[in-house]
Parts: structure tokens; sequence; C-alpha cells
């Protein structure tokens, strides 16, 4: 098999992925500001909340105005989780509650590397491939990246919210490929979503790679 110029990778579920769960985060911080809730529950009402949600793609805003824009989507998603779980009534504060939540999946404390990604992405980098995150996150991305000390593998780094357009959409990957110089055929796209990265790189001409994490 002839080796791609560009390997593109998704972030979440395929380089790093979160301790416990989401649900586990959610109620540990949501215990600091004195709301008890169960782990399980929250992230069932999570990914029912995130699922209903409208891809993060912000068009006509301008580049300062997304990190804002991100933080807004990200909020109704929160507080529709904890109040399909009942318990939104029981912050005195919830904006306060948010924006710590926001805070911290910002940083490396929530993330765990997987274990074969550090070994894959030298070995990909000693054959001379380039290297690109393509993701559906958000700017956070820069500094969970940072501080998982995978940022200084990739040369391009191309996220929904700024990009205009949310995986599968082929335009990400369009925008994704400009950076490289890259035709569609001469990419791979590895990613844990057979909807968003095999199946939409594949409508977009790259080599689509499905990484099941769950097995």
């Amino acid at each position: 098999m002839k080796q791609p110029k560009v390997i593109f990778l998704d972030a979440v579920g395929t380089l790093f992925g979160i301790k416990g769960s989401v649900g586990d985060v959610y109620s540990q911080i949501a215990r600091e500001f004195g709301v008890e809730t169960s782990p399980a529950t929250l992230n069932q009402t999570f990914f029912q909340s995130f699922k209903a949600s409208p891809p993060p793609v912000f068009p006509d805003v301008l580049e300062q105005d997304i990190p804002q824009r991100e933080f807004v989507w990200w909020e109704r998603i929160t507080r529709t989780t904890f109040e399909q779980a009942g318990v939104l009534q029981k912050f005195d504060d919830f904006s306060a509650f948010f924006s710590e939540v926001y805070i911290h999946f910002g940083t490396g404390e929530p993330w765990f590397v997987y274990p074969d990604v550090q070994k894959a992405l030298n070995n990909w980098q000693k054959k001379g491939i380039e290297l690109g995150i393509l993701s559906n996150f958000d700017s956070r991305i820069y500094s969970v990246l940072q501080s998982l000390q995978l940022r200084d593998y990739f040369r391009s780094i191309t996220i929904s919210t700024q990009a205009g357009a949310a995986k599968p959409n082929p335009k990400i990957f369009a925008i994704a490929l400009s950076k490289h110089n890259c035709l569609p055929e001469a990419a791979w796209h590895i990613g844990d979503s057979v909807k968003e990265d095999y199946e939409g790189a594949k409508t977009a001409g790259l080599r689509g790679i499905w990484l099941n994490r769950n097995q």
C-alpha cells in the first residue's frame, strides 16, 4: 500500500479519551457546587443533549467572536444535560458551575492519551508523513494538545468551529487538505466515528480508516 502524504486524525476517541465518563466529570464538579447527582444519569442525558444539538459551526462569525460562540454552544448542551437529569434548579449559580466545567475540559486534567498513540505518531513522523488534526472539537483543542504533549506532532489543526463546516461535510476535509497542498487521494483520515470519520473521509475522496476503540 502506497504511503500517504498526509494522515489526518480525529481528536476525542482517537488520540485521547476522557477519564471515566463525561457524567463522572460533571458529577464531580457539580458536587463542589453542592449538587449531588448520579454520574450514569448525567452521562445518559449528556449524550442525548449532545446528539440533539446542531453541529458546532459558526460560518458568519468573525474569528475573534468564535470562542464566545463555542462557550454558548456548550453551555446550552450542559444546561439541557442537568435539566433532563432533573437537578438544574439545585444550582445557586449554574453559570459559575459551567464556567468551571468549560475551563476544566480545556486542560489536560480530564483526558488521557491512548497507549498506542505516541508510538504511531513517532513512526509516521520518521517516515516523513505530514500529520494533521481534523476534528469537530473547539478552540480548546490547542491547550488540550499542548497539555497532553501532542501539539508538536501536528503541522495543521482544522476544527469545525473555525472551518465553518463539521465532519462529515466534505468542506472541512477540503480545508484541511489545502493546508498541506495535498490531493484527497494522497491523504488518509483516521477516526472513531463511522459516519463522521470513515464515511466523511471517503465521500471527500480520502482513504477513510475507522478506529474502533470500544473493542
